[in-house]
């Protein structure tokens, strides 16, 4: 299944979710995050009277969410923008860990952004498996939208696996035990709060339990959530 295919796409389908606007090329391995992270930026200007692009992620998300989000993109848009954002927090949040226990500088955190392709598929599934639930906290998915969703990727991609693994994923109750299950390492439990956070509405109760019943269930330390949460609060 190229489930990084897939998520990429949907990741820059909305430019004011993590769009593209011409550069989506992923920092190479030892590259500083802080020299991609000054694309933070505006694509989103007027997305709140318009609402969400057509097509799967904007079915997914429903208008509520592009109100939220308004202009917060990455101009080097999808899953390297999502991975850059993971690896910065995370990065944070592990030096003061460590420096703060041994004085050892911390080794770079393997985020999606800097994998090879076996393990960025690992984590697109899994980040994947979170965007899903999380668009389903709000309990807004019925079956008609069930129904528009599978059709709207099934443009997407043409892998049959990866369809009716999706189409499951719509029809599963929310359960943010078995959606943390899917995190195999810190850094992808990470990302896929970090995904998750972009989705949900904070106002809304439904999805504030539900964010914060995945970050106890992906065992997140509480210094970790604090620094993925300002990632986003930090994006203009």
């Amino acid at each position: 299944m190229d489930t990084r295919s897939l998520l990429d796409q949907l990741l820059k389908a909305v430019p004011g979710l993590l769009g593209n606007a011409g550069n989506s090329s992923q920092p190479r391995n030892g590259e500083r995050s802080a020299d991609r992270d000054s694309g933070l930026g505006s694509l989103l200007s007027g997305a709140a009277g318009g609402g969400l692009a057509a097509g799967a992620i904007g079915l997914l998300l429903g208008s509520k969410k592009a109100r939220k989000l308004g202009g917060k993109a990455l101009t080097y848009g999808g899953l390297a923008a999502l991975g850059v954002m993971a690896y910065k927090a995370y990065g944070n949040w592990q030096q003061q860990q460590q420096v703060a226990a041994t004085g050892a500088a911390p080794g770079a955190p393997q985020t999606v952004d800097r994998l090879p392709p076996a393990q960025v598929e690992q984590h697109s599934h899994a980040i994947l498996q979170a965007v899903i639930a999380a668009a389903k906290a709000d309990g807004h998915i019925d079956e008609r939208e069930r129904q528009l969703i599978d059709a709207e990727v099934a443009k997407l991609s043409h892998d049959p696996q990866l369809l009716a693994w999706i189409d499951r994923e719509l029809h599963q109750p929310l359960d943010p035990a078995a959606v943390a299950r899917a995190a195999q390492t810190p850094e992808m439990a990470a990302e896929m709060y970090l995904a998750s956070l972009l989705l949900v509405d904070e106002q809304n109760f439904m999805e504030r339990a539900y964010l914060d019943e995945l970050s106890r269930q992906l065992r997140l330390d509480p210094g970790l959530r604090s620094e993925l949460d300002r990632q986003v609060q930090q994006v203009p």
